[in-house]
């Protein structure tokens, strides 16, 4: 496999720690979520960083192959990402993609979504480890 590209980033302190991207164009605290046990506030979180990289990565995947078919559309892609408790001592991801398609029928759309996930290099990443559902909306 041919690398094309290459970053890191850099967190100190875990989930309620600080994050630093090589270049840094990438720096915030963390903070856990209310929802786990934590102060919640105006602070990002690993899911939701995982989110805007994901929705970023399938929708311009989901473009690339309307491309390639010469399909103009226009598209809105959210990843609703969770963390769920696997077994007592295992956590998990859980992936829902909502995808907005327009300017082909349902049907095409839907096709477009397929081969979108069967390119998407968080997609990829994550087939046979998390159940990924695609929705159109």
């Amino acid at each position: 496999m041919k690398q094309l590209f290459e970053t890191s980033a850099t967190t100190t302190g875990g989930r309620n720690g600080h994050v630093k991207s090589s270049d840094g164009v990438i720096e915030f605290d963390l903070k856990m979520p209310i929802q786990m046990g934590g102060e919640g506030g105006k602070y990002t979180n690993p899911e939701q960083l995982f989110a805007a990289g994901y929705s970023a990565c399938f929708d311009s995947a989901l473009q690339m192959v309307a491309g390639a078919e010469k399909i103009a559309i226009e598209s809105a892609t959210t990843a609703n990402i969770g963390l769920a408790m696997q077994n007592p001592s295992s956590y998990g991801l859980t992936a829902v993609i909502d995808v907005e398609v327009k300017g082909v029928e349902k049907d095409k759309a839907q096709e477009l979504l397929e081969k979108a996930h069967a390119v998407c290099p968080y997609s990829v990443a994550l087939k046979g480890n998390v159940d990924v559902k695609i929705n159109l909306k």
